[in-house]
């Protein structure tokens, strides 16, 4: 095999679902769909960039049907002091009143993160088609990473999944602000022990 050709197997993108068997299918995206992916991404790192702004940890989602946003939502669990109120719990949210409907056929939520445990069964309920995501959540994800909740084999509903979608610009999202908060907090540590240091 060519240099060439490892290269292009080590940066495809694919999609794995399971088909009516149960069995799981993995499929390469196309370049048009990859294309649309990322379009999408872009937008909900945007949402990302709204949540930061808040001093929330900077993960946004949106939800499409037939290439129309339908949603969008961002991370508010430290404004509204409430754990569920992740990016996806958000877009899910508004997405039901939007649609009028608990059940969001056909769509995908496109998020900045692996959703957690929480937001992958609230995926899995609303019966979401497809979740496209951009960096690993190697400590809580529930794509794949740690658990894969969005295809359990006991579950009647399971999730597309495609991962790693403008993965390097989502996870440098995430860790610019953890480097900046870590910073602020040390400054203001500092700030606090020279003013105690004071007469």
């Amino acid at each position: 095999m060519s240099s060439k050709q490892v290269t292009l197997t080590q940066v495809a993108i694919t999609t794995v679902s399971i088909n009516h068997l149960g069995q799981q299918v993995v499929s390469e995206l196309s370049s048009e769909q990859q294309a649309i992916d990322e379009k999408w991404m872009r937008v909900a790192m945007d949402q990302a960039k709204l949540a930061e702004a808040k001093g929330e940890v900077p993960v946004g989602a949106v939800l499409v049907k037939d290439g129309e946003l339908i949603a969008t939502g961002y991370n508010l669990s430290i404004c509204e002091h409430n754990p569920t109120a992740h990016a996806e719990i958000e877009c899910i949210q508004a997405a039901g009143k939007v649609l009028e409907n608990y059940r969001m056929l056909g769509t995908t939520l496109y998020v900045t993160l692996e959703p957690c445990s929480m937001c992958a069964g609230a995926m899995v309920h609303s019966r979401i088609e497809r979740v496209v995501y951009g960096a690993d959540d190697l400590k809580t994800g529930a794509a794949g990473s740690v658990v894969n909740l969005l295809q359990h084999e006991q579950f009647n509903h399971h999730v597309a999944i495609t991962k790693g979608i403008l993965a390097d610009e989502c996870a440098a999202q995430l860790s610019n602000f953890f480097k900046r908060r870590r910073a602020e907090k040390k400054a203001l540590k500092k700030q606090q022990q020279l003013q105690a240091s004071q007469p």
